[in-house]
């Protein structure tokens, strides 16, 4: 089939060999696993007829789709948000948006609870003592962490990687509460049981807060100097979202402050740039962006992204389109 196809990034498994053997021969990979410059990106996409995306390429927008040009049907993210993506641009232009939102539901719940536990533990100053060749041995005065077991947590944003989350909480006999504007049955119900909230109420109240909701204009910064000011000085924050979501400025002085206990990090405002003030502090766990990075799901999102684009090339709906809801 005489339809161009561009990869924007080299991905786990072998798209270029799932398309080849669907009849699509007219593949393009960035041969380097680095982000294409503004005018890179915009030269590769020239004549495309689908495009797999990251979140690392940036402003997928009015630009960018001219320079790909009128026959343009799909751009398939390899990612369950689409927030660089301009949806209105695209609707626009009758091009399907596809994402990956199952895939990356599992591992990031997991990344999730890795980094509430390690921030409410102290890892990584256990980590560094461990390592230093400093360490003496048990003392009953060692740096005292946060305990888990039968403590509070709040959900922002109960999509379905806070509902899974929410499951992993069950095991530590949490109470759990929500933020969000609708009821969700899924967490009201048994075995759950959660209490929806709101922000407010919740951060006052919460021992720990993860946060899961999509970056919209209305969510950037959600968690900001004002909402940090509302939570304990004992609790911990955890943001495997978007960067953006929370104003790590503000959190970075709350940290160093003491007004919240430890965060516990896997995106950032400016990726890969993190705020200079977060690396330096103790009570930072920082991850680099590998909530979704296992093997087995990684390889499962690429195979939902070359899904998306096979179907849309085909005339069919993608079976993982964005419809708003991750």
């Amino acid at each position: 089939m005489d339809q161009r196809i561009i990869i924007t990034r080299p991905l786990p498994g072998d798209p270029v060999a799932t398309l080849g053997g669907s009849g699509f021969s007219d593949v393009w990979v960035n041969p380097s696993d680095e982000r294409l410059s503004r005018s890179q990106l915009l030269a590769a996409v020239d004549g495309a007829h689908a495009v797999i995306a990251t979140p690392a390429d940036t402003l997928i927008n009015a630009e960018f789709f001219d320079a790909a040009g009128d026959q343009l049907r799909i751009v398939s993210n390899y990612a369950v948000g689409v927030d660089n993506i301009d949806l209105a641009a695209a609707r626009t232009r009758g091009i399907a948006v596809g994402h990956t939102p199952d895939a990356v539901t599992e591992p990031t719940a997991d990344a999730t609870w890795l980094l509430l536990l390690a921030a409410a533990r102290r890892a990584r100053e256990g980590l560094d003592l461990a390592r230093s060749g400093r360490w003496r041995g048990v003392r009953p005065l060692d740096p005292p962490g946060k305990r888990v077991v039968d403590k509070t947590l709040l959900i922002v944003g109960p999509g379905r990687i806070g509902y899974a989350v929410a499951r992993r909480a069950l095991g530590w006999r949490m109470t759990v509460l929500y933020s969000a504007r609708s009821a969700h049955p899924e967490f009201d119900d048994p075995p759950i049981a959660a209490r929806r909230v709101t922000l407010a109420e919740g951060l006052k109240l919460a021992d720990f807060v993860t946060v899961h909701t999509p970056l919209t204009d209305e969510t950037r910064h959600l968690i900001n100097a004002e909402r940090l000011a509302l939570m304990k000085p004992t609790a911990v924050l955890v943001n495997t979202s978007r960067g953006p979501v929370v104003d790590e400025a503000a959190l970075a002085r709350a940290l160093r402050a003491g007004t919240i206990f430890a965060a516990g990090l896997d995106v950032y405002e400016n990726e890969p740039e993190i705020h200079p003030e977060l690396i330096g502090l103790d009570n930072a766990f920082l991850l680099p962006h590998w909530a979704s990075a296992t093997d087995e799901d990684r390889a499962w999102m690429t195979a939902i992204s070359v899904a998306n684009v096979i179907a849309a090339l085909r005339g069919e709906r993608p079976p993982h389109e964005y419809k708003g809801v991750t």
